[in-house]
């Protein structure tokens, strides 16, 4: 029973804070904290400047890797916070801080619950009593798994008032919603939601938008809608629907939980409806037991291992388990070699699922609660999001890759909200010029720019790649299913111009994905590794950008600088037996490169390439780093070629053609 929401004589629900429990506010100064945990400093949003509250609050903060071990909610909720250290590393949230301190109320600043999609960050805060969590903005998938769980998220003026001592009606939490979501938060969550409509209490109609021009996600979403008949609905932005899925998968950091809700929800004996379209991979932990700091929770990780086999066998889902140790690679790579088809509406338990998009599908990520959900009935409720498109002209000049190209949308375009929670929309002439592989990393970092997800426009050259890894298709099959914008379509973040020709090798800063920079900017920056893998960039094309610059460095007689440990992941078995027939491995030999075979790793903290020291400094082609994720050390976020040439000068520099042949005094 909620101590938040009460029904009063005439059936009417208000929200009105419990006056025995508290809030807490999440400030910058990390003491304030500390002091509201020990019970010393209670505030009021009357007295706390929201500017002084801490922004861009991760789920690697909130639920740090080792805290996801747990797969019962009240476990994780333990440690919730774990990841919010100080100057000195030390612990803001000790053990049970969160849970014993009497907190009804959780309040931070811009963009909360950014990056990973782990359904365990609000977890962590609902089962450790907090009912309403307060923020300027959230980030679409954290918001999207606080409502699942149905979790109140209201702002700061609201927040006033109820300190006050004012009653605010539940509608005025609920009404920016459409009629679907706030039936989920309602009824208390996305399980109740669903026993309500099983029951035939909630209906979800269809919508009864006319015809009008669409863009690509739009009309993905109308070609899924329940109760319609294909080519002839519609939707827009803010349409309340239900969507039929084609397929998703999870991995063991999340298939534990999926499996135990769906026990409790529906019993041990529960069955799958369509286990053929879902799937399990074992790729995140693969190689945690090789971590010395992931040591103290082998037993966990092994016993995630176990739930998720026990879940396989169970339901039937296709099984993409490690064999003698190997795994067949990271679920977003292999989904999209294998499986992920242009029109697909896909979900999958984690935030890079939107890598599919780069197939023209419309893939993103979602909590346990929404997965164990829609893979029990085969559809689950949506509400049409929104898109932002950016129209790519020219080619990428030597040396420059799609990762710079996102790395620059992330500084220039997310820093200002653009993206949020919108479909990022790639076309124009200049997308012919990407690789697949290229199209890929735009997409699969569309989550780190706090958007829905991307999806790329399909054309020749996307057609003939999947063509080639489908059984029985030609490309004019796979261009059959091409989705495509309409003339006309209406993009609320707007249409720009990306000039592929005027990027530059960039990086991001230690700390947030966020922190752009040219390369040119940096003053010289040493480091101690280079890694050089993960689903962003362990794909063909990029294992031709590294091969090729350590090609060249080998011809001029160079290697991996002194004191530099380089390591080379591939993103599936697929792509290792690529590089093995292009003869690759032999030059990362000779290079002197550390080559790991297929599955995550440094970037989930969980492998080698992780830093062990909190000064050592990592270059590295994975999509986020905040603090901590990879390891204590700074790590900085790099192209494919910015590592690898990086990781022969032992410094981070841009890749130039033929830099190695020119003698170090000349350059």
């Amino acid at each position: 029973m909620s101590n938040l929401i009460h029904t009063k004589a005439d059936g009417s629900r208000v929200v009105r804070l419990d006056p025995n429990r508290r809030v807490l506010f999440l400030t910058k100064d990390l003491e304030k904290i500390r002091a509201q945990l020990r019970g010393e400093l209670d505030l009021s949003m009357g007295e706390v400047d929201p500017a002084d509250l801490l922004d861009d609050i991760n789920t690697d903060v909130m639920t740090p890797a080792w805290v996801c071990f747990r797969h019962r909610p009240e476990d994780i909720a333990l440690d919730a916070y774990a990841g919010l250290v100080d100057a000195e590393g030390k612990r803001v949230f000790e053990t049970r801080a969160l849970m014993d301190g009497g907190f009804q109320v959780i309040v931070s600043g811009q963009r909360k619950g950014t990056g990973s999609s782990r359904e365990t960050a609000p977890q962590c805060e609902k089962w450790s009593g907090i009912e309403l969590v307060i923020a300027a903005s959230f980030a679409p998938i954290h918001g999207r798994n606080n409502i699942n769980l149905g979790q109140l998220m209201g702002d700061y003026v609201q927040l006033e008032r109820l300190q006050a001592g004012e009653e605010i009606p539940l509608e005025e939490f609920t009404a920016q919603y459409d009629p679907t979501t706030r039936a989920i938060l309602e009824s208390g969550g996305l399980f109740p939601f669903s026993a309500k409509v099983a029951e035939g209490a909630i209906d979800v109609p269809a919508p009864a938008t006319p015809k009008r021009p669409m863009t690509m996600a739009e009309k993905v979403v109308a070609s899924h809608l329940v109760g319609a008949t294909e080519g002839e609905a519609f939707v827009r932005p803010g349409d309340s629907c239900l969507v039929r899925v084609d397929g998703g998968f999870s991995h063991e950091f999340t298939t534990a939980q999926v499996h135990e809700f769906l026990k409790r929800e529906y019993g041990s004996d529960y069955t799958l409806p369509n286990p053929a379209k879902f799937a399990v991979f074992e790729d995140h932990l693969l190689y945690a037991d090789g971590v010395q700091r992931m040591a103290p929770f082998r037993d966990q990780i092994q016993t995630l291992r176990d739930l998720q086999n026990e879940f396989q066998r169970h339901t039937g889902v296709r099984d993409y388990s490690a064999k003698d140790g190997v795994s067949p690679g990271i679920c977003h790579q292999v989904a999209r070699e294998e499986f992920i088809d242009p029109g697909d509406f896909i979900q999958a338990t984690d935030s890079h699922t939107c890598m599919g998009g780069g197939s023209n599908a419309l893939a993103f990520g979602v909590g346990a609660t929404e997965y164990a959900a829609l893979i029990h009935a085969g559809f689950t409720p949506l509400r049409v999001p929104e898109s932002i498109r950016f129209e790519l002209h020219g080619s990428l000049a030597p040396g420059v890759t799609a990762k710079d190209v996102i790395l620059f949308i992330l500084e220039e375009y997310a820093t200002r909200e653009l993206t949020l929670d919108r479909v990022m929309e790639f076309g124009g002439p200049g997308l012919a010029s990407l690789a697949m592989d290229e199209r890929a990393t735009l997409t699969n970092m569309a989550t780190e720019c706090s958007a829905k997800t991307g999806i790329c426009e399909g054309d020749d050259r996307a057609a003939r790649w999947i063509a080639e890894r489908r059984d029985g298709e030609t490309p004019e099959s796979i261009a059959a299913r091409f989705v495509s914008p309409d003339e006309g379509a209406e993009y609320a973040g707007g249409v720009h111009r990306i000039d592929l020709d005027r990027i530059v090798p960039m990086v991001a800063r230690p700390g947030d994905p966020t922190f752009g920079a040219s390369i040119a900017e940096l003053d010289e920056v040493k480091f101690d590794i280079a890694y050089a893998g993960s689903c962003t960039a362990g794909k063909e094309r990029d294992f031709d950008m590294y091969a090729d610059v350590l090609r060249e460095a080998l011809e001029s007689g160079r290697r991996v600088a002194d004191g530099v440990r380089m390591v080379v992941q591939f993103g599936s078995a697929s792509v290792r037996d690529y590089a093995r027939a292009k003869g690759y491995l032999e030059i990362f030999d000779r290079a002197g490169v550390e080559v790991i075979d297929p599955g995550c790793g440094a970037c989930i903290g969980c492998g080698p390439g992780v830093s062990e020291r909190a000064d050592q400094v990592t270059v590295s082609a994975i999509n986020r780093n905040f603090a901590g994720r990879s390891g204590p050390g700074q790590l900085f976020l790099a192209s494919p070629l910015t590592v690898a040439a990086s990781a022969i000068e032992g410094r981070i520099v841009a890749f130039e053609p033929g830099m190695f042949r020119i003698p170090v005094q000349a350059r």
